[in-house]
Order: C-alpha cells, then structure tokens, then sequence
C-alpha cells in the first residue's frame, strides 16, 4: 500500500477494509475485531482507516485504545446490507464511545461500505440508502453540536 500511495500529496488518503457486501445475510461475511489488523493498518501512509463497525460482526470499539488518533477514522455506523434505518440517537451513544480514543476532527461517519455495490443488485433500494445517510446527517449534526465542528 505505500508503495500505492507514496508521493501522493495534496488528497486525503484512505484504505477501506471491507468485510462482505455481496449479500444481505450478516452470517456469511468476515466477522472479528480489527486488533489483528490495526498494526499493519497504522503502518499504511494513509491519513484515514474506513472500518466497517455497524454491526456486531466488527468487534468490539476498546480494540482502538492502543492505537486511538494514530489515524482518522471513517467509521461505518449504517449498515447497507439491512432495511432497518438506524436511528441517529444510536448513532451518537456508537460514536461518543469512539471519542474514547479519538479526538473528534478524527471521526468521520460512513455506511459501512457502499449502498450500491452492485449496480444490477444493488443491495438497498435508494429511499432506504437516503434514510440512513439522513440518520447518519442527523447524528452528525448532533455530535458537532456536542463537540464542536
């Protein structure tokens, strides 16, 4: 990955690790914490790590403690493969457990990967993908009300 991206200036960098989204069963994707991963992942020239984090399947939020800040962190809070739009409080409580080892200019709040993965199958129908990036704005809102911008 550095080699990718060496010499890559004046853009925000990212790696997203992406953990299924071919279907809309939870049982058939990766599941475990990112604690195995984290330290070759910090170790990546990139200014951002995008973790899929909705779901139980991601693990746990305390596997950051160790490397809390050392990144931004585009944090999956939606999850695309569901039709249950997440409510923004929810949202909020997730990323206010984050802030535990990250300063909040770090946090920046995602789908856990993409609503349309496949474009013949996408697994959302648009007005479920535009409820939950309205509770994912909702939740923002509230979150720079509470810690500034």
């Amino acid at each position: 990955m550095n080699g990718v991206v060496g010499g890559v200036d004046g853009v925000r960098r990212g790696v997203h690790v992406c953990r299924g989204n071919w279907s809309r069963r939870e049982d058939v994707h990766l599941e475990g914490d990112y604690s195995s991963m984290l330290p070759f992942l910090v170790q990546m020239e990139v200014d951002q790590l995008v973790l899929e984090m909705a779901t139980p399947r991601a693990g746990e939020i305390d596997v950051f403690k160790e490397y809390g800040n050392e990144k931004e962190l585009g944090l999956g809070v939606v999850n695309p493969r569901s039709d249950q739009i997440e409510d923004p409080a929810t949202i909020v409580e997730r990323v206010e457990q984050i802030l535990d080892y990250f300063d909040p200019e770090k946090i920046f709040l995602n789908p856990d990967c993409g609503f349309g993965t496949f474009a013949e199958r996408s697994l959302n129908p648009p007005a479920v993908a535009a409820a939950k990036l309205r509770s994912i704005s909702t939740a923002a809102a509230e979150l720079r009300a509470r810690h500034g911008s």
